[in-house]
């Protein structure tokens, strides 16, 4: 009987993290404002959430700095500026995206940095190229989790190595990623005990990252959780990429540990999440995403869809149809 049975315990391992800012600023090109940021900051603190992912590291060779807000690069200049004096209730973490970044250069050493996690995303096929990166970031001091984004898409051997990889490399947290929203409880139950079997024999923790395209990333998350998954990601609202993200509001709701309070997750909601989408931000579930998780597909092609403001959804259907 999975430890989820025992809906009245709690286990103390459990980390949340809050992706918002990261995951969501693909929504709206990461043009946070700062009072949004701060009071996300402090709501996290009082909801006893665990870690704080601000956006990206990105590289500004790449991107375009007058595209895109300044969530997108994390400089630690602008974080200080809106965070203020660190709180030790909460840590910070930025993602790092393999080929995507210019990590020798933009990450500082941890102890003149206000972060304290680095989250490197790579996929199956740039293992070698990510390891390098996260050996850079645990040299530098911080903390380090590697997200193994599509993982949909990966061979269960293929997996198997990346895992036998990863978990030679200093990387503290090996993450579950269904980048496309396409996998099913029992599906996340088999990846999460090939993970848990490989990881733990190193001492790694395992996380799990989920999309909402079949409406499933609660559900996903919490079948990790009661499979030994204890990095569990969330979004306030479910903001994100396309239909968005397991909720704060779901997750903390379902947690049993007294040290995490819904109630401060509510007012932010209420306070800021529900005028953003109002005033024209748009994520979440529809009919779009749900068929390019069922055709366990990037969500590209369904963010352009609602981009255009299309509603003809037979049509879309078998235009990605013919493209699978």
């Amino acid at each position: 009987m999975k430890e989820i049975s025992h809906l009245l315990g709690y286990r103390k391992e459990i980390k949340v993290v809050d992706a918002t800012m990261r995951d969501g600023g693909l929504v709206n090109d990461f043009r946070f404002e700062d009072e949004f940021v701060k009071s996300l900051y402090m709501t996290n603190i009082r909801a006893g959430v665990d870690y704080m992912e601000l956006g990206y590291k990105s590289s500004k060779e790449m991107f375009d700095p007058k595209k895109f807000g300044k969530w997108k690069f994390c400089n630690d200049e602008d974080i200080v500026k809106v965070i203020g004096d660190k709180n030790p209730a909460i840590k910070l973490a930025v993602m790092a995206d393999v080929g995507r970044t210019n990590y020798k250069q933009d990450i500082r050493e941890r102890k003149n940095s206000p972060l304290d996690c680095i989250r490197v995303a790579t996929y199956i096929n740039t293992i070698p190229a990510a390891i390098d990166m996260i050996e850079d970031a645990k040299k530098k001091g911080y903390e380090v989790t590697c997200n193994i984004m599509a993982i949909s898409n990966a061979r269960e051997g293929d997996i198997k190595v990346a895992l036998d990889m990863l978990c030679q490399s200093p990387a503290d947290v090996i993450y579950i990623v269904d980048s496309f929203g396409a996998l099913f409880p029992e599906q996340v139950q088999r990846i999460a005990d090939t993970y848990l079997e490989v990881c733990t024999k190193h001492g790694k923790q395992v996380g799990i990252h989920a999309h909402n395209n079949l409406q499933l990333a609660f559900a996903n998350s919490i079948e990790a959780i009661g499979d030994g998954v204890n990095w569990v990601d969330a979004t306030y609202y479910g903001m994100g990429r396309g239909a968005g993200n397991c909720s704060m509001e779901n997750l903390l709701s379902f947690l049993r540990n007294p040290k995490f309070n819904l109630y401060p997750v509510i007012q932010f909601v209420e306070n800021y999440m529900v005028p953003l989408r109002e005033s024209g931000t748009v994520w979440g579930y529809d009919l779009q995403y749900l068929m390019t998780g069922y055709l366990n597909q990037h969500p590209r092609t369904a963010i352009a869809f609602t981009k255009e403001k299309r509603n003809d959804y037979i049509e879309f259907y078998t235009e990605i149809v013919a493209q699978d």
